[in-house]
């Protein structure tokens, strides 16, 4: 665990961070010695994965929103800032599947991935930039997907969203360029978490296959790319797709 002074630490707020690669994510940027606001819906599981950073010895707070509220998620994000006087770093992970065929596919299912897949992270950006302008100082990071990039069958919507997020955060990452800040999207391919490992045998092998370096990653392998892009050594990339895929998009 990096020793920072408390007067020195970056402020980073990471969503869907109870669990998967948001809580891998939070664990290597505490580790990085940033201060993590670990946000999540699931307040029990939140807190214990705010106390095990803790007991690392690092230094977390946790945050239960739901960030598909879009008031409360921006105030959540505004009263961050104003309670520690600033914010660095944002991580957008939170995530949902509505999966389903085209035809069969509800508005209720669009619109609930798009609300937290796509608006969440439109309006953390805008919550986040004012603080993060007054610093000279910012890293917006979206967890995106090859499907974005790709597509799948029977995920129009959550492709739709994950397509947005691109399209959103490099828009971001022109208006802010001369501010001081960055917005970057790390797209993960198959990710060994809960949700891959309820999968069906059958689907597991077939996501194998199409990764050219025929195995899942890791939620670390994800968290690494998100260090180094929240990093100061990152501070010439801005507006980027970052594949963390074995391949899949290449």
């Amino acid at each position: 665990m990096k020793k920072t002074d408390s007067s020195e630490q970056r402020i980073a707020i990471v969503t869907g961070a109870s669990r998967g690669i948001g809580n891998a994510i939070a664990r290597r940027l505490a580790a990085d010695g940033h201060h993590v606001l670990l946000v999540s819906r699931t307040e029990g599981p939140l807190n214990d994965a705010c106390e095990s950073i803790k007991s690392d010895g690092g230094t977390a707070t946790a945050r239960p929103c739901d960030v598909s509220d879009s008031e409360g998620w921006g105030n959540c994000v505004s009263g961050i800032a104003k309670e520690f006087g600033r914010l660095d770093i944002l991580v957008n992970n939170a995530g949902i599947l509505r999966d389903g065929l085209l035809m069969r596919m509800t508005d209720a299912d669009f619109d609930a991935i798009l609300n937290v897949h796509l608006k969440a992270v439109f309006v953390s950006a805008r919550a986040a930039v004012r603080p993060m302008m007054s610093n000279r100082y910012g890293r917006i990071v979206t967890i995106g997907s090859v499907t974005g990039l790709i597509g799948r069958p029977g995920q129009a919507n959550y492709s739709a969203a994950k397509a947005g997020a691109i399209g959103l955060t490099k828009s971001l990452a022109r208006e802010f360029a001369t501010k001081g800040i960055t917005a970057n999207v790390v797209a993960p391919g198959f990710i060994e978490t809960d949700m891959t490992t309820d999968l069906p045998e059958r689907l597991k092998q077939e996501g194998i296959s199409m990764t050219p370096m025929r195995r899942f990653g890791k939620p670390e392998e994800v968290a690494a790319a998100v260090s180094f892009l929240v990093s100061e050594d990152a501070g010439y990339i801005t507006g980027q797709v970052v594949c963390v895929d074995g391949g899949i998009a290449m």
